[in-house]
Parts: C-alpha cells; sequence; structure tokens
C-alpha cells in the first residue's frame, strides 16, 4: 500500500528573526529600533511629567516661580545695585528671558545626564535602545519651558513689546538650545554611569558657566578685554539669539548665529556617539 503523501504543515504567523551585527565605524544608533521602541520612551516621558507634580502643594506653580524669582534677584543685583544697563528692554524682562533659555539649556543637560543613573533598576531588567532613556527625560523639560514662555508672552503685553517678526524664529532657537544641552548630557550620563564623580562636578560647572555667561546682564556690558571669551561661548550664541526673538532686541552678529546652526547639531552627535559608544558597558557599571 502506497503512503499517502504528507503535508507540512505551515505556521501561522511568519518567525520574526533578530539579526545582530556588530557596530560600524561611527557606532551609530540603530534608528529602526528606537522606532520599534518608541512606546518605552512614550512611557518614560509621561513617568517623568506625572512624577514631577505628584504630591507637590503648588504644583506648577514652582515651574513659574523658579524664573520669576531668578530674574527678581538678577534685577535688583545687577539692574539697581551693579547699575547694569539692559538697553531699551526692561530689566527684568531682560533677565526672565536669559533664565528661560538658560532654564531649558541647563534642564535638557541636567536631566539627560543623570537619567541612566535614575533608572538603574530598569537599565539592569529590560532590554531596549538606551538613548531613549534620556531623550525622554526632554518631555518634562519642555513642559516646564512652555509654561515659562506663557508667562513671559503675558508680560511682553503688559510692558508693550513687541519682538516683530523674528519671534518667528524662536522654535529655532529652541530647537539648537535642546541639541546643545541634550548632547552634552548624553556624554555626560555614559560617564556618570562609571564615573559618579560626575554627578558632582557638573553642577558646579554649570553654576560657574551661569555667571560667565551673559544670562543676567547685557553682553555690551561686558569689558572689552574680556569680550573674546563670551564671543566664544555658545551659551552668548543662543542667548543673545533667544532674547533677539522673544524681545526684538539687538540682531544677533551673523558669524555667531551660523556657529550655533552649525555647533549644535554637532554637539548632539558627538554626545550620540559617546554614549552608543559606552552603552555596552552601563549594566555591568550601574
Amino acid at each position: 500500500m502506497d503512503a499517502a503523501p504528507s503535508t507540512a504543515q505551515q505556521p501561522a504567523h511568519p518567525v520574526e528573526r533578530t539579526v545582530i551585527t556588530p557596530p560600524g565605524r561611527l557606532n551609530l544608533p540603530a534608528w529602526r529600533a528606537l522606532w520599534g521602541a518608541r512606546e518605552v520612551a512614550v512611557r518614560l516621558a509621561q513617568r517623568d511629567i506625572i512624577v514631577r507634580y505628584r504630591q507637590t502643594f503648588f504644583g506648577i506653580t514652582w515651574v513659574i516661580a523658579q524664573p520669576l524669582v531668578s530674574a527678581g534677584i538678577f534685577t535688583i543685583v545687577f539692574g539697581q545695585i551693579a547699575d547694569m544697563s539692559s538697553g531699551a528692554t526692561p530689566y527684568f524682562l531682560f533677565s526672565l528671558a536669559g533664565m528661560l533659555a538658560w532654564n531649558l539649556f541647563n534642564g535638557s543637560l541636567g536631566r539627560a545626564s543623570s537619567s541612566m543613573v535614575g533608572n538603574q533598576a530598569l537599565v539592569q531588567k529590560v532590554f531596549f535602545p538606551r538613548l531613549l532613556v534620556p531623550v525622554s527625560s526632554l518631555a518634562s523639560v519642555v513642559v516646564d519651558f512652555l509654561v515659562a514662555l506663557v508667562l513671559a508672552v503675558v508680560l511682553l503685553f503688559v510692558y508693550g513689546i513687541n519682538p516683530g517678526w523674528p519671534v518667528l524664529l524662536l522654535p529655532v532657537w529652541v530647537l539648537l538650545i535642546l541639541l546643545v544641552g541634550t548632547g552634552l548630557g548624553l556624554a555626560a550620563a555614559a560617564y556618570m554611569v562609571k564615573y559618579r564623580d560626575v554627578q558632582y562636578v557638573l553642577p558646579w560647572l554649570t553654576q560657574i558657566l551661569l555667571y560667565a555667561s551673559p544670562v543676567a546682564y547685557a553682553l555690551s556690558e561686558v569689558p572689552q578685554g574680556l569680550r573674546w571669551l563670551f564671543d566664544i561661548n555658545p551659551v552668548t550664541w543662543f542667548l543673545e539669539a533667544f532674547r533677539w526673538s522673544l524681545l526684538g532686541t539687538d540682531t544677533p552678529v551673523t558669524w555667531q548665529v551660523v556657529a550655533l546652526a552649525v555647533a549644535a547639531p554637532l554637539i548632539f552627535l558627538a554626545g550620540t556617539l559617546v554614549f552608543q559608544k559606552n552603552e555596552r558597558e552601563f549594566a555591568d557599571y550601574i
């Protein structure tokens, strides 16, 4: 008796195969893997925003109070005691705009740098592209900035200041500031996993940079002998551009605008490469 021909059963669903390839020369992130794990970034961002305002008595009022109080102190110290000039712009608004740009930079730098250590339990137990952790931390920084920006816009109407068409470039400066802060934060996050000294040194350096940059005072008040130090400072570049768009102050120097547009993506790329280079060792050190 001839045997009946057998038919091989086909799987109901195609089998997904994961091919692990060695990193390339630049070790760039696997963009397809990042997109595939985008839900992780969304959940992390939602958690950061919720945790930031949970069990706080004043809630979002802290976001508004911080730049207001800082701008008020700077106005008293630099505008009245030191008698520095802010041009045609009221000193309070001038310092408030500087604090908005600085807080955006400092927030993205600080949140990104501490993100890996702050999520060490998740990093040790679950596999996903680690780059999503510092990137997702930017959500709460942007929310804080937008809330404070609404207050600044209200004050513009109160003081009767019309910045004109440069206000349309404000989102460009915001993006470039985030790129600079996040790029530095990615590099700091990679080294903070190995060397916890970074978490102590970084706030000290940013505090020095705050007063070494024209956040609370105008660039025109800097002595000519020291002006070159401020001209090569990237923080000066985005502060001048940000104030120009928000307050209608003097147009920033062209070469500084070009330098900011070129340097910001390069800083972000360099920080990403440093982060990717050390990613394989995160679970061992953290």
